[in-house]
């Protein structure tokens, strides 16, 4: 607490600042903090920041375009401003109140969850350990997913937040590890979530026999924390492939696929959750027995995509064979779009004839499909045919911005009757694909399915 509580306040200051002049930041996250070298407290990015109008104003609310708000990162953003209400200082305070229990735990408060599915899930965030009862009560009402409950200012959570803490004294160790977070250095926010534990190790890794290992060198394309300093261990037992599938397979919110060419020298590739990270996912595997060498290829993919991730795990064509694949890229592979850029993507089916179907779950909680639509409606392809679809301009990127999924599912039979509606819910695409997924796997056999994905980063010109 005693480092934490200086970031905490100068993020209140900087946003009560832009409260008093009329301005909310609408994507307050911890991308958006900075720490100079002075211990300075920065807030950046406020290029989407909009006015808002003081409550003597309420009837001139009709001034504010709500749907400007397309910025918004899912894990911070209010639920407020998923219904695309008024801008109002709030909605920061609820992305603070998320940022400060991320500081104090290394983990978000509704598992990188955005805020609307946290609502409908019902979650609670457990009340970390270091905070008072002030405290705790303060930090609870500024994450209240109800605008007219939560803390109504900036001052307010300061001042309860600033109140004595009667806790226990937190390690430095982990004050420390809390303030890597705040820049941007994911946390084991899920294994910490499941068992109370701040660094616990799945069962698999402890059964395992080995205290730890020496760290391998990530691929100089990945950006992680530095390795921690070489341990020295007696070598007991034999390396173990099934003991790295096991490890794999047990991390949360990911598709991951490893093999090992040579024994003990292991790759893993596909997405991992941001929760876990890289540098932690190594860390479990190079306490293995007999690891040798370790190369780690992922993408980072949010909790707010678990449901999709596990939606099309059994199907995902990372952990096929060339024939029963499918695959998805967007032309040249790139993954970073802007604001009027043309979506353009280029797919590959298995090698038997399939239905396609291609759906962009974007960043506000829906999803567009794709194929079939009124813009491309066949959907039939036969065996290990190529096809590039939005080089016509069918589809352009717009708001709302953030990382978005665009998702190739392949089946052997339709999965509905009909065309569904162009646009609707995430959560209503993936509660209607899960009965007849379900039935086509067991009626066709499971790798009949194939699935892949593509990530990509949209922003404003």
């Amino acid at each position: 607490m005693a480092k934490a509580m200086p970031i905490i306040a100068g993020m209140c200051h900087a946003l009560a600042y832009a409260h008093e002049r009329g301005f909310v930041h609408c994507d307050f996250k911890p991308a958006n903090v900075f720490l100079t070298d002075s211990s300075e407290v920065k807030v950046i990015d406020f290029g989407i920041a909009r006015g808002f109008l003081p409550p003597a104003d309420e009837a001139d609310k009709t001034v504010f375009d709500p749907g400007s708000l397309g910025g918004m990162t899912p894990a911070y953003a209010s639920p407020e401003m998923f219904e695309h209400r008024e801008p109002d200082p709030r909605d920061d305070i609820y992305a603070l109140a998320c940022v400060t229990y991320e500081l104090l735990t290394g983990r978000h408060p509704y598992e990188r969850m955005s805020a609307n599915q946290a609502r409908a899930a019902g979650l609670k965030p457990p009340q970390p350990r270091e905070l008072s009862r002030t405290q705790w009560r303060t930090l609870r009402e500024a994450l209240s997913l109800d605008r007219e409950t939560r803390t109504p200012t900036v001052e307010r959570f300061l001042a309860g937040m600033s109140a004595a803490s009667a806790g226990p004294a937190r390690p430095a160790l982990l004050a420390g590890a809390a303030v890597a977070a705040l820049v941007g250095i994911s946390a084991v926010g899920y294994y910490a979530w499941r068992t109370g534990r701040t660094a616990p190790t799945p069962p698999v890794v402890a059964q395992a026999g080995s205290s730890s290992t020496t760290p391998s060198t990530p691929p100089a394309s990945t950006k992680e924390a530095p390795a921690a300093p070489p341990v020295a261990r007696v070598q007991t037992e034999a390396f173990s492939m099934p003991a790295v599938l096991r490890v794999v397979a047990a991390v949360p919110c990911s598709l991951l696929v490893a093999n090992s060419p040579e024994n003990g020298r292991v790759r893993v590739r596909g997405y991992l959750a941001e929760s876990v990270g890289v540098s932690r996912l190594r860390e479990q595997l190079n306490a293995l027995p007999g690891m040798k060498s370790l190369e780690v290829d992922t993408q980072p993919l949010s909790a707010d995509k678990c449901d999709i991730a596990r939606t099309i795990a059994p199907y995902w064509s990372g952990r096929r064979d060339g024939a029963a694949a499918s695959s998805l890229r967007t032309r040249g592979n790139h993954t970073q779009l802007t604001e009027g850029t043309p979506l353009v993507l280029e797919l590959h089916t298995p090698a038997r004839d399939s239905y396609v179907y291609v759906d962009y779950f974007a960043a506000d909680g829906n999803v567009a499909h794709l194929v079939p639509s009124a813009r491309v409606p066949g959907q039939q392809a036969p065996a290990s045919y190529s096809a590039t679809i939005g080089d016509g301009g069918d589809w352009v990127i717009s708001r709302p911005f953030g990382t978005e999924l665009v998702v190739l599912l392949t089946t052997p039979a339709p999965l509905f009757d009909g065309r569904r509606s162009d646009v609707e819910s995430w959560q209503d695409y993936l509660k209607a694909l899960e009965k007849p997924l379900g039935q086509m796997a067991h009626k066709y056999g499971q790798d009949r399915i194939s699935a892949d994905l593509v990530e990509i980063s949209t922003r404003a010109k």
